[in-house]
């Protein structure tokens, strides 16, 4: 069993589920990394890193540990929650009230697991977001991927060989063993929620020996996961998680081969023992700096392109995906910059084809937006609606707390599926009215309530057309109107 210094110097000794034990060598680290080595080390390992420990402290909450207020429940089962979010909920920031969540963690390291959705109604957008270790979204299962139809898919890991079964509708292949889903399931309205909540109850995942009606394989070894210690994220520790997602992962991937050595020099990676406790204290304060400057070039990458309302589109993807679009849209050679940015900008973001996010956080006039000061207006000239296969909505977000408001209609966003409602201009544009008080009662229907000071705002594609993917759309700013 790995021994990690959070077992002695962060946390009781309950760290792992099946507890702590020091190992009869403590040594971890070769003595010929230097200290401007190990500040390299440490940069490079903390852009390609700090994805896969944010995407580690998820699993912690979500699967681990039980007594945490975000826990959803063991691996391998499928967990749902179908309701409507309100101001009152503060734990998740720039909230979505379009598509309630499943959300599960998945275990394929002793046998593949079969995912089995329904027939879903021809107008209701869903998806299943399949994510791997790396936080690549490998694959999608739901209307736009897939198509409407039931069907069985079997999620298989990189170490299985087997033919597809019968019964199965698509073999979906990942390149790590565990794996993180997000569920989508589109809402209408209020009166909606107990058909979603009917539909996430049709979501099943089962072994696929279970579905095959065989005997079970032999399970696999429990994992000995270290608990999470907040802000580990953000300084030299993060290594001790990035350690135990190496032993997971157990061989690198794509282009990794040289820094997985560099990072054997530190003792970190499979069959490694990491100890910053062994490290001389000029190596960590080392890899402090190395972190440190690690995550200013991510906050420097995320700034740079705030103002590319298709960023997000290129930040998440697949492996392939984002290879090539470090290459050709950033002049890089690695992907990492772009999981790491998505990471701190918004882990689990979809890829571009099933969602793009458009962010109004400025005015026509590069203004901050705020309500105490201005009501404003985004218009949409006929024909020029955002363009997508699925939905689209807008939604409001208190520039303070980034959750929803409080106001008077309980409105927390516009979409599309509230077209008929909308009033439209004769020329037959749409004017959605954005401020603190309303347009009055014949525009009422198209306001977005603000609050009584900074806000922004967020756009949803779901299903974006080419035109929004290629930028040949773009969303209307906002403009004031008084």
């Amino acid at each position: 069993m790995k021994y990690h210094l959070l077992c002695t110097l962060l946390v009781p000794a309950t760290l792992f589920l099946s507890g702590c034990e020091k190992p009869s060598d403590p040594a971890a680290a070769q003595s010929d990394v230097t200290p401007e080595e190990a500040q390299a080390i440490a940069k490079e390992a903390y852009l390609y890193g700090f994805p896969m420990v944010m995407n580690y402290k998820t699993m912690w909450n979500y699967a681990v540990d039980k007594d945490n207020p975000e826990y959803k429940g063991p691996f391998n089962e499928v967990s749902c929650e179908a309701r409507l979010f309100t101001p009152e909920d503060k734990a998740v920031i720039t909230p979505n009230a379009d598509t309630p969540y499943c959300m599960f963690w998945m275990d394929l390291r002793a046998e593949p697991l079969v995912l089995s959705v329904p027939k879903m109604e021809g107008a209701r957008y869903y998806s299943f977001q399949l994510i791997d270790l790396y936080t690549h979204n490998f694959a999608y299962v739901g209307n736009l991927t897939t198509g409407n139809e039931a069907g069985h898919y079997l999620l298989a890991g990189p170490g299985w060989d087997g033919e597809k079964p019968e019964g199965i509708t698509d073999v979906i292949r990942s390149e790590t063993d565990v794996i993180f889903n997000v569920t989508r399931t589109q809402l209408f309205g209020p009166d909606d929620l107990e058909k979603v909540q009917t539909i996430q109850g049709q979501y099943k995942l089962e072994p696929l020996s279970a579905f095959l009606g065989e005997e079970a394989p032999a399970a696999s070894a429990k994992p000995d996961f270290p608990e999470w210690v907040e802000s580990s994220q953000f300084d030299e520790r993060f290594l001790l998680y990035l350690d135990f997602i190496m032993d997971l992962l157990e061989k690198p991937g794509q282009g990794e081969d040289a820094l997985w050595q560099d990072l054997a020099r530190l003792g970190v990676g499979p069959g490694k023992t990491f100890r910053l406790d062994a490290l001389p204290d000029e190596t960590v304060q080392a890899l402090k700096a190395g972190v440190k400057e690690g995550f200013a070039e991510i906050e420097a990458f995320i700034g740079s392109n705030a103002s590319d309302p298709l960023a997000s589109g290129k930040f998440f993807g697949t492996r392939k995906f984002l290879n090539e679009s470090a290459r050709e849209n950033f002049g890089l050679d690695r992907p990492d910059m772009l999981r790491s940015a998505g990471a701190q900008a918004g882990l689990y973001g979809n890829s571009a084809k099933e969602a793009i996010y458009p962010t109004y956080f400025t005015d026509t006039d590069d203004a901050p937006l705020d309500a105490s000061k201005h009501s404003y207006t985004l218009t949409f000239p006929k024909g020029t609606l955002p363009p997508v296969k699925a939905f689209w909505s807008l939604t409001m977000y208190d520039g303070k707390t980034q959750l929803f408001i409080e106001n008077p209609l309980e409105r927390y966003l516009l979409s599309s599926e509230m077209m008929d409602q909308f009033k439209q201009e004769e020329d037959g544009s749409l004017v959605l009215h954005i401020g603190k008080n309303s347009p009055g009662n014949d525009l009422e229907s198209n306001w977005l309530p603000a609050p009584k000071g900074p806000f922004y705002m967020t756009m949803r594609l779901y299903g974006p057309e080419n035109d929004a993917l290629e930028g040949r759309w773009s969303p209307p700013r906002a403009t004031k109107s008084e």
